[in-house]
């Protein structure tokens, strides 16, 4: 038989643009297919997993050919689609497949090799000749055969050994190699089964009683073995090892016994690495306004495929996505509901899992690499295996990632809250907006997508009252309860007065004491974490800032250090100013952690808690409290944005926004409708349960047009005042955004090379090009900072104007000169 020669076309997981070809080996012709990942060689020497786009028997003319080492997968684990959507995306968001691959897969998906070191097989043995750094490498070499990078540091207890490896290579005793490890692994534990010889009654009887005389410990795991093996009862259930033993004292050389007995077999057994509970909850009781909104929304799909949920909050959206989730699931189709923050996730998917049981799956990063890879495998194979079981999900919540998985069947996206900006990526590419990415993905897969918002972000606003999208509203609060009552605190009012305390109004502190005196709760919010958000000399000014960002450091006192929010930098407050020597060193501003620390004074007998970035570091912090204010274990909570992001807690009272004029005073175009989504998010963490909640907002401008947009809950008069600005000044729903931003750690060749890229995009845009401009924070880890603004008017062709930002952009980075500066593109700035 004739052998074919194949070729196939990969994507790496690399800012690199385009596929790659390589040879496929004749053995592995009849394996490869499109979306498996195989082993490829890709530079000197480094090995990665990539993914087959495409097979086919054009050898590439520029280059030479190399191999693909092996496959790694039985069957794709992405598909067509997925490709699709990757593309589309880096196409979008001007950035290379390679990059979105990266953001896509779970990072136990993405293998690299990592370098090893071996002895040399012609090593003479000479160990005379290496110094104590050496002998060391060699003396562990001889007794582990194989070495990494990361072990040699520790062996040798120094932070950079590449010189020392350098050495080692030039002596003949070590050689590098690459390794390609795949980290994922099914989780199997061990099940405990009685021997067959006493599954008859008789036998188990005389095993009973023969314990009873002579060893009653063993006869308690026996017991405990009967119990939760059910085996007098209808359903027989299998018994994990570790659940039997749980609670026993010295188990393990217990089991040993009875399994050398013949009393216990250990078998093992694929299991998840999730807990799945079946659901309890059928149905939902719809309000009369539910009702008509569910069969609105229903009505809307039929003429289109995008609709806008406008409810105010706690007027029971989510009741709604629960029945439009279990029709589209009776369908046979999947359905993925977006969270902004998976705080929010941990809340959400404990309501849904009384609906859907095992059919809910969650999925964002804070998962190990072995859990996500699980949730992946989950819907690209159409279940696991997991106690004998299929587990299959059918609907998938989670942040912005969750997008990425490769569904075959989607029917539904639900984007909740999607006037957040965390579903924009800021820190790497993709700078994707997972909102619109998701109605991307639902028009490519045939689904339909619901954006769901008590303040909608104005862009989508727009598109649904100029038809683009279909609408509904929920004007009035699930089970009749009123929207709470609000309050406005005149801070420079009570400082004239000297009625303030601390960074409290007394309005606040009255309004508290009411609450906490109900047995109610309350939340306070406010955008800063940290202790103070400054320090500074009472008598020169001098404040400290970061060595290496443009920025004033934040004091944290459980670290009693001042930290660059930035990039991490941390350093002991001083003593004294280093500038004039004075001790009149004070502290300015307030964070999350500065209030925590205060409130004990007013309310001592209050349990007080906070969440923000500091207190959630942990994969399970979220869920743990959130889980104590629900239980009201925590009388007061303090937060940053995090607590305003659909949040339900039925017992808080009243809510606290410490200091509205942080969130006026941002210069920004988008500030005043992020000023006014966030207090009117957070006012609507009041009174969710039949008693009316209050408000307190604390402002040096209690007149301000958005503080009493606010107070009257007036959406549509701040997107009215929102839509005429943004007309006249160009902006968004108008124009489009492209921010190109230029980083150098020379300030002065940045500045001039963004004079020069300006200057030749206003050639092409004119006068729709802003800048070049420092921003209000023009360095970042001793990385400078230019940007340029370009405004594409609606009318104009996106993708051709793109196209001509691309040229300019390699025209420009193909100059020596300018071949070191970084330059960042975000479409769609938020």
């Amino acid at each position: 038989m004739e052998r074919i020669t194949l070729f196939v076309d990969v994507l790496l997981p690399l800012p690199v643009k385009g596929y790659f070809t390589y040879r496929v080996p004749y053995e592995l012709n009849e394996l490869v297919e499109v979306g498996k990942r195989v082993v490829v060689p890709f530079g000197a020497k480094k090995l990665y997993s990539a993914i087959i786009r495409k097979i086919h028997q054009n050898p590439p003319s520029q280059y030479s050919v190399k191999y693909i080492n092996s496959i790694l997968d039985e069957k794709p684990i992405i598909t067509e689609q997925q490709f699709t959507f990757w593309e589309w995306m880096a196409s979008y968001y001007m950035c290379t497949e390679g990059e979105v691959m990266n953001t896509a897969l779970p990072p136990a998906l993405k293998l690299a090799s990592e370098t090893k070191v071996v002895f040399n097989p012609d090593f003479d043995n000479n160990f005379e000749t290496l110094n104590e750094k050496e002998y060391l490498v060699a003396e562990a070499l001889e007794i582990r055969k194989v070495l990494s990078i990361t072990e040699i540091t520790k062996v040798t207890g120094q932070a950079k050994v590449f010189n020392l490896i350098q050495n080692l290579m030039e002596k003949n005793v070590v050689l590098l190699k690459e390794e390609l490890e795949n980290p994922y692994r099914q989780r199997f534990e061990p099940f405990v089964k009685l021997s067959p010889e006493l599954q008859k009654e008789n036998a188990l009887k005389e095993l009973f009683d023969k314990l009873e005389k002579k060893a009653p410990k063993q006869l308690e795991v026996l017991i405990s073995y009967i119990k939760l093996s059910g085996r007098y009862e209808p359903e027989k259930k299998e018994v994990m090892q570790s659940a039997l033993l749980e609670g026993i004292k010295n188990p393990h050389a217990i089991l040993k016994t009875l399994i050398d007995k013949g009393v216990f077999e250990v078998y093992k057994k694929k299991v998840s690495r999730f807990e799945h509970q079946k659901a309890e909850i059928e149905k939902i009781k719809f309000s009369s306004e539910q009702t008509q909104a569910f069969n609105e929304i229903k009505e809307c799909f039929e003429k289109t495929d995008i609709v806008l949920l406008h409810g105010i909050t706690s007027s029971g959206k989510t009741e709604i996505y629960i029945n439009l989730i279990k029709e589209y699931i009776a369908k046979g189709l999947q359905v993925v509901y977006l969270l902004p923050e998976i705080a929010l996730t941990t809340q959400i998917t404990q309501r849904l899992r009384l609906h859907f049981g095992a059919d809910a799956g969650i999925y964002h990063s804070k998962f190990n690499d072995n859990e996500r890879v699980e949730v992946w495998n989950n819907i690209a194979y159409g279940g696991i295996e997991s106690l004998g079981k299929n587990i299959n999900y059918k609907v998938v919540i989670g942040p912005r990632s969750a997008l990425f998985l490769p569904y075959t069947k989607l029917g539904l996206v639900i984007v909740d809250e999607e006037h957040e900006t965390s579903y924009k990526q800021q820190d790497h590419s993709p700078r994707y907006n997972a909102r619109d990415a998701a109605i991307y993905l639902g028009k490519q897969s045939g689904a339909k997508v619901l954006l769901g918002s008590a303040t909608p972000s104005v862009e989508t606003f727009y598109n649904a009252k100029a038809g683009k999208y279909g609408l509904v509203t929920l004007t009035t609060r699930h089970g009749g309860v009123m929207l709470p009552e609000i309050f406005v605190a005149d801070i420079k009012k009570e400082t004239r007065q000297r009625t303030l305390k601390s960074h409290f109004s007394s309005l606040l502190l009255e309004k508290m004491q009411e609450t906490l005196d109900k047995g109610k709760q309350v939340l306070l919010f406010q955008n800063r974490r940290g202790y103070s958000l400054r320090i500074e000399c009472k008598e020169c000014n001098w404040i400290p800032s970061c060595n290496n960002c443009d920025v004033t450091l934040v004091y944290h006192k459980h670290i009693n250090s001042l930290k660059c929010h930035y990039c991490g930098y941390t350093t002991p407050p001083p003593g004294n100013c280093p500038a004039c020597n004075s001790t009149a060193v004070m502290m300015k501003g307030f964070g999350t952690e500065k209030i925590e620390d205060e409130l004990p004074t007013f309310f001592p007998d209050a349990t007080i808690a906070r969440m923000d970035t500091d207190t959630t570091r942990a994969k399970n912090a979220y869920q743990k409290i959130i889980n104590d204010f629900s239980d009201k274990k925590i009388d007061i909570l303090i937060g940053t944005q995090m607590i305003s992001k659909g949040l339900d807690f039925a017992h808080v009272g009243v809510v606290g926004i410490l200091n509205a004029d942080n969130l006026l005073t941002i210069p920004d175009f988008r500030a005043h409708e992020r000023a006014y989504q966030l207090m009117s998010q957070v006012s609507g963490r009041a009174g969710r349960n039949k008693e009316r909640g209050m408000v307190v907002i604390q402002t040096m401008d209690p007149w301000h047009a958005i503080v009493r947009m606010v107070i009257d809950s007036d959406y549509i008069a701040m997107y009215n005042s929102q839509l005429e600005d943004r007309q006249r000044f160009k902006y968004p729903p108008y124009f489009r955004l492209i921010s190109l931003s230029l980083v150098h750690t020379d300030p002065q060749l940045i500045s001039e090379g963004s004079r020069l890229l300006a200057a030749r995009f206003r050639k092409i845009f004119g006068d729709f090009v802003l800048g070049p401009e420092f921003p209000p924070i023009a360095r970042i880890k001793n990385q400078y900072i230019k940007n340029i603004l370009i405004k594409l008017g609606k009318d104009s062709t996106l993708k051709a104007n793109k196209n001509k930002i691309r040229e300019i952009l390699d025209e420009f980075k193909s100059e020596q000169k300018w071949k070191s500066v970084r330059i960042i593109i975000n479409v769609d700035p938020a």
